[in-house]
């Protein structure tokens, strides 16, 4: 029994390895794995009295070194580790995944089955690995308004025009809940910042929702980065359009400008690079977009 139940966890654990995540591979696994706890319970249980002598063994206390060795390593995930996990095809059950590297950043996002998107961001030469610039990656609709926020760094501050994106549509999400309950939500839909009357990302997204054209966008920030121009460097805006009623299978997003405050209108707007940037615009060499529909 002890026997069957460790090659079944044994073969399910590797189908979980180099396979797409499956709740029934990984749900027959962890089970499995519950049965195989409770047989070695009882196994020790029966056999106490004649294991006791090994418990005084020197190759407990080195199987226990090993153990915590590993288990120390899986945990720190170095190089060779992350090299090991990357050959797994399992990416979970989450809808997006993030990955820092030594070259870069890896996004994938994946709203639907049948629908996977993935940004690869290359590090420039004024791009630090071990201290990393903020980044903010969000989806705007056809008319530029944010609509989801991918992946973003906890520093808002360092990203102004991201987060004053965000206070856009927390407002308008607010005014349409406000105005829902109140049985007005047909009016605020249409005059706030969602034309299709929708806060659900895949309604700009996939392609059997809508047929409109939408934005994905980054910025980028190293704080502490002054030149001759700036105390500070302001964030760098890059942006791409996808439109799925003209696929593309890659896409290379484009530089939009920089982040700049406009006192009179109350915004934040990005405002193509006038040459007083330097290091900043170095901190990304490329962003390649990949979608599989």
């Amino acid at each position: 029994m002890v026997a069957m139940t460790f090659t079944v966890t044994a073969v399910s654990g590797l189908l979980a390895f180099f396979q797409p995540f499956s709740i029934l591979v990984v749900g027959l696994h962890a089970l499995m794995g519950f049965v195989f706890i409770g047989l070695i319970f009882g196994h020790v249980k029966q056999n106490f009295r004649g294991m006791r002598r090994s418990f005084k063994s020197r190759y407990v206390i080195g199987t226990l070194l090993v153990t915590v060795l590993l288990v120390t390593l899986f945990l720190r995930r170095p190089k060779p580790i992350r090299m090991i996990q990357g050959l797994s095809h399992n990416v979970g059950a989450a809808l997006d995944r993030f990955e820092m590297r030594d070259d870069g950043m890896l996004y994938n996002y994946t709203p639907a089955p049948n629908y996977k998107l993935q940004l690869d961001v290359r590090a420039g030469d004024r791009y630090d690995t071990e201290t990393p610039p903020d980044i903010a990656i969000w989806l705007e609709n056809q008319s530029s308004y944010h609509i989801k926020t991918l992946h973003s760094s906890q520093s808002k501050q360092e990203l102004p025009y991201w987060s004053w994106k965000v206070e856009e549509y927390e407002e308008a999400k607010l005014e349409w809940e406000e105005a829902k309950e109140a049985g007005e939500e047909e009016f605020h839909a249409l005059a706030g910042a969602t034309p299709n009357s929708s806060f659900d990302p895949k309604d700009y997204i996939l392609p059997e929702r809508n047929t409109e054209p939408f934005y994905l966008n980054i910025e980028v920030n190293e704080a502490n980065d002054g030149n001759e121009f700036h105390t500070d460097q302001p964030s760098v805006v890059y942006k791409v359009e996808i439109d799925n009623q003209f696929p593309k299978s890659f896409q290379v997003l484009d530089i939009v400008g920089y982040s700049k405050f406009d006192p009179d209108e109350e915004a934040w707007y990005a405002y193509y690079p006038d040459g007083t940037l330097t290091s900043s615009l170095r901190l990304i060499d490329s962003v390649l977009l990949t979608i599989e529909r």
